[in-house]
C-alpha cells in the first residue's frame, strides 16, 4: 500500500496564461529565449531577426501586438554589447503584455520597427539621443530631447555628470551662449553638523559652558 502511495505522485499544475504565452513566443524563429520575472513575460531576440519577429507579433492573431508601448535602453558598461534595447508591447484585444530585447554595441544598428508600428520613431529617436545606438533604416534619427549641438549621449554610463558644455543666457549679446563646463569649486569639506551642533556656546551661556568644562575635567 505505501509503496502505491508512493508512485502516485501529484500532477504537475498546468502552465498559467503568461506561462502559455512564453511557449508560442519561444517557437518564433530568432526568439533566443523566454523567462517570466515579477509576473512579466520577457523574451530575448536576436538583434538581426528583429523585424520579422516584430512581425510575427504583430500579425500572427495569437500575440496580436497592436501598440509598441515604449522602446527604451539600459548600458551595462562591463558587457561587449553593452546597450539592451527594450521593446515593450501591448495587445489590447488580447490584453497581455511582452517584453522583446535585442543586445547591441556603440555601432552595430538596429533593424528598425518604425515599419511595423509609426510611432517607434519617437522611441527610437530618443533612444539615440540618450544612449546612442543606431538605428538602421530610420529615416529620422534626429535628437529629440537634447539639443541639435549636444556632444555625447547623456545616458551612458561613461558620460560625465557634469557634461561638457553649460548653457547661460548672455545679457550683453542677448542670447543662450554654450560654453565649456567651468567648476568653480573642485571638492568640498562637508563636517555633517547642523547648525545646532555647530554652535557649542550660545550668548550668555558662557558660565555654563566653563562649569561643564572644568566638571568634565574633574
Amino acid at each position: 500500500m505505501a509503496d502505491a502511495e508512493t508512485k502516485t505522485e501529484a500532477a504537475p499544475p498546468p502552465p498559467s496564461p503568461l506561462e502559455q504565452l512564453g511557449q508560442a513566443v519561444a517557437t518564433i524563429r530568432g526568439i533566443a529565449g523566454w523567462r517570466i520575472e515579477r509576473d512579466e513575460l520577457i523574451a530575448t531576440a536576436d538583434r538581426d531577426s528583429l523585424l520579422a519577429v516584430m512581425l510575427t507579433l504583430r500579425d500572427d492573431p495569437r500575440f496580436a501586438f497592436e501598440q509598441v508601448m515604449d522602446i527604451c535602453g539600459v548600458d551595462w558598461l562591463e558587457r561587449a554589447e553593452r546597450f539592451d534595447v527594450v521593446y515593450n508591447l501591448l495587445s489590447v484585444s488580447l490584453n497581455h503584455r511582452l517584453r522583446v530585447i535585442v543586445t547591441t554595441d556603440e555601432k552595430a544598428p538596429v533593424p528598425s520597427v518604425h515599419t511595423v508600428w509609426p510611432a517607434a520613431t519617437w522611441w527610437e529617436r530618443e533612444c539615440w539621443d540618450l544612449f546612442g545606438v543606431v538605428f538602421s533604416g530610420q529615416p529620422d534619427l534626429r535628437r529629440i530631447l537634447t539639443d541639435y549641438g549636444f556632444e555625447g549621449h547623456p545616458l551612458r554610463k561613461d558620460f560625465p555628470l557634469t557634461g561638457y558644455v553649460e548653457v547661460r543666457y548672455d545679457e550683453e549679446r542677448k542670447q543662450v551662449v554654450y560654453e565649456p563646463v567651468k567648476l568653480t569649486q573642485d571638492w568640498r569639506s562637508f563636517d555633517f553638523l547642523s547648525p545646532w551642533e555647530g554652535v557649542t556656546t550660545l550668548p550668555g551661556d558662557e558660565k555654563v559652558y566653563t562649569e561643564r568644562s572644568e566638571q568634565a575635567k574633574g
